[in-house]
């Protein structure tokens, strides 16, 4: 199991963090298990061109062709002419889709990163295969089968498939481990390694909680109410609900989510296909946060089930949203599988939020004007500015209390925070691109192994850190021996940012993970900083 460093949660690189969205945001809201409405055969004359064309190509084209990899070819180009979200997925795309969905992946349970070409374990998932074999945080995988993956610049895929397998099948890793010598030997018999909805779930502060939400899979929903529960028997009043940079999932999992927080009988969400058939869900009335304070943080790459989950709140006037501008993805997808594994998302109805307001944004222009609008937000200085953001009067949805609200292009959030990039100097720009700072946290991680590995909350985290009053000075030194000099007047203006994100990548080092990366970002994060200053106001929306 490998996850990404965070560094665009609070290195707001907007632009290239904007483009990779386009990619990325598959933004899905789609429904599984449904039966797909069967209209009329298309009977008009030409409709089989594509299948005769490609009969003519099998039997009678002077070259051999391959019908199977140019059918793999038309699909795609035939989705294109539709909306950004019907997609085609091969078998391959299609079963590496269903690990995020479903919850769940077959491999050995560890969480590694390759910055330096070696496959440092960061830390072991708990109760896991590796755990179990006796793996640790801080050990590097030199060989997986006697193959060597350390120190070649293999592909970090490679490493992946070598050390995935079918459930119950063994793999035997050669460990390199710190005071041992020689390579450690380690059979590990691989298994269910789930995939977190939820990264992180903490109290940020006396009777505030804090969830973080990184997408809506099939246990999305379960995460949530065990994580409100175990907050609660902290003493959690208020909730930060967190789905920033959350690209959507699930539509079940969505409305689960939104009836935690809703009174009996509201609407969440209505979807309307071409024929105008309506499906409309309401809340139920025994939601484990109904009537606590809340509010709930978006930003331009949350979309789909996140978008529904602020909409639902919004317009019921539960909580408040704090940010910036959603991504803008109102479109609903079945799947429908095909014989050889592969399938289609096609998408076959809008949903609209109880106002009544789609928000999902134009895409006539095509799909690079869709994905690049989050470009042209940038360059419009919409990630800075609320004034520049304008919506058509045509677009003004108004809720029960009076709360004026849009459609037409994602959820504008009741509060509006620009991304901050003041402090952030061209001496940090450098070693956070270079991964100076990441890696200079591996190796001070593993100078510091023992203790890291005893560390179980984050008071002790932070005691720990306490002891630590030279950190921003050891890192600068290490900078320099990279090729970075230091300049003084920057490091000093960027030394917060600097301290959290050494702190926040040390953290994660632990057994506290995410929740300790988020626990030291969260003094740097002006969207954090905002929604605890609404929360200890009186009379914001929901109270």
């Amino acid at each position: 199991m490998y996850k990404n460093s965070k560094f665009t949660i609070i290195l707001p690189a907007v632009v290239a963090c904007s483009l990779v969205a386009g990619v990325l945001l598959g933004g899905l809201v789609f429904r599984t298990n449904r039966p797909v409405v069967r209209r009329p055969a298309l009977t008009a004359p030409g409709s089989d061109k594509i299948n005769r064309l490609l009969s003519l190509i099998g039997t009678q084209y002077v070259d051999s062709v391959s019908i199977d990899s140019l059918t793999e070819r038309v699909i795609p180009l035939i989705l294109d002419e539709l909306d950004p979200h019907s997609t085609y997925l091969s078998a391959q795309d299609l079963s590496r889709a269903k690990e995020s969905i479903e919850g769940e992946f077959d491999g050995i349970g560890v969480v590694f990163n390759m910055a330096t070409d070696t496959v440092i374990v960061l830390n072991v998932v708990n109760s896991g295969p590796s755990a179990k074999a006796g793996i640790q945080a801080g050990d590097r995988i030199v060989t997986v089968n006697d193959t060597v993956v350390a120190g070649i610049k293999m592909p970090q895929d490679s490493v992946v498939k070598r050390l995935r397998g079918p459930r119950g099948s063994q793999v035997t890793l050669g460990i390199q481990r710190a005071g041992v010598k020689d390579l450690v030997p380690f059979v590990v018999t691989r298994d269910a390694i789930p995939i977190k909805s939820i990264v992180a779930a903490y109290m940020i502060r006396p009777e505030t909680g804090y969830i973080k939400f990184e997408q809506f899979s099939m246990n999305a929903h379960k995460e949530l109410a065990e994580a409100i529960a175990r907050l609660k028997e902290q003493g959690m009043k208020k909730l930060i609900l967190d789905v920033r940079g959350n690209p959507g999932g699930l539509l079940d999992q969505a409305i689960l989510i939104s009836r935690e927080f809703l009174p009996k009988g509201k609407m969440i969400v209505y979807t309307q296909d071409r024929d105008g058939n309506r499906e409309i869900e309401y809340s139920e009335g025994n939601g484990k946060f109904m009537d606590e304070e809340l509010v709930v943080l978006i930003d331009e790459n949350s979309a789909s089930a996140s978008e529904i989950l602020a909409g639902a709140l919004q317009d019921n006037d539960r909580g408040t949203i704090i940010g910036r501008r959603s991504f803008g993805k109102g479109l609903v997808q079945n799947q429908i599988p095909f014989p050889d594994g592969s399938a289609v998302r096609l998408t076959v109805a809008r949903y609209y939020t109880p106002t009544g307001r789609s928000i999902q944004k134009p895409y006539s222009n095509g799909r690079e004007d869709y994905y690049n609008e989050l470009l042209s937000r940038y360059q419009h200085d919409e990630m800075f500015s609320a004034d520049s953001i304008h919506f058509a009067d045509s677009l003004k949805y108004t809720t029960e209390s009076g709360r004026v609200v849009y459609g037409g292009g994602g959820i504008m959030p009741d509060i509006f925070v620009p991304v901050d990039t003041t402090d952030m100097t061209p001496y940090f720009r450098e070693v956070a691109g270079r991964s100076i700072l990441y890696k200079f946290t591996l190796e001070f991680s593993d100078r510091y192994r023992g203790q890291l590995n005893k560390i179980r909350s984050l008071e002790e985290l932070d005691r720990f850190f306490d002891r630590q009053p030279n950190l921003l000075n050891e890192f600068v030194s290490y900078a320099a021996k990279a090729g970075v000099a230091p300049k003084p007047a920057e490091i000093e203006r960027s030394k917060a940012i600097l301290l959290a994100q050494l702190k926040a990548y040390i953290g994660r080092n632990t057994e506290l993970e995410d929740n300790a990366f988020y626990h030291e970002i969260q003094g740097i994060d002006n969207v954090i900083a905002r929604s605890i200053e609404v929360l200890d106001s009186a009379g914001h929306a929901g109270s």
